[in-house]
């Protein structure tokens, strides 16, 4: 005979019923690769960056550019070796003085002809109108060695040279030659004060005293 009775499901089947859990993720080869590239590639980077400080540190810091008066006064000094030879030497001497102008005062001396180059020179106030006849002369007598195939003599090359150097340090900044005026008063020897033991004048003064009796005094000077 059938019954209507629920069936009832045993208590030790429901509780051994669960959740379904979610995937399990594998780390895959490719990923682990990517973290390990990655960090080698900031090592690297570090390491770098270490060897740029260390050698920027360790690397002295440049030194002052050279003044143009003082590289010319060095060419001039080394042209010395070539007075045995009139052209070369002349060559040298008008370079470097060329290049001296040209650095000291922007004007375009070792591009231009000698003539060109004192027309500019003729309307600049860089150099008094002293100063650019003795230029000028200079450059025309360097021309008639480098051109005209004129043989000076050692007199006259030393003279050239003389110039050329006169001009450089007549025309080189005012604090050089601040600093050397400096150094020649400080070289002069200054004159001996006299020690405690030198003799003083002595005054003889007579003053009219009271009784009518002059009195005798003396002052030392």
């Amino acid at each position: 005979m059938a019954t209507n009775l629920p069936t009832q499901v045993p208590a030790a089947v429901t509780n051994d019923i669960r959740d379904i859990k979610p995937p399990v993720e594998i780390p895959s080869e490719l990923g682990w690769l990517l973290t390990v590239a990655a960090i080698l590639v900031v090592t690297v980077l570090c390491y770098i960056i270490w060897r740029l400080i260390r050698k920027r540190l360790k690397e002295k810091p440049p030194l002052p550019p050279e003044p143009a008066h003082v590289r010319a006064r060095r060419r001039l000094m080394e042209a010395l070796a070539l007075i045995a030879q009139p052209e070369p030497f002349v060559v040298a001497v008008s370079g470097a003085v060329r290049v001296y102008l040209e650095e000291r005062f922007n004007l375009h001396a070792p591009e231009r002809t000698t003539e060109e180059f004192l027309h500019e020179l003729a309307d600049s106030l860089v150099l008094t109108e002293r100063q650019k006849a003795s230029l000028g002369d200079f450059l025309t007598r360097s021309d008639l060695v480098k051109f005209a195939r004129y043989e000076p003599t050692e007199s006259e090359l030393r003279d050239m040279h003389a110039a050329a150097l006169r001009l450089i340090e007549e025309t080189k900044p005012v604090e050089e030659k601040a600093e050397n005026e400096v150094r020649q008063s400080e070289s002069t020897p200054t004159p001996h004060v006299g020690s405690s033991n030198a003799k003083h004048a002595t005054a003889h003064v007579v003053l009219p005293m009271a009784g009518g009796r002059p009195e005798n005094l003396n002052r030392v000077l």
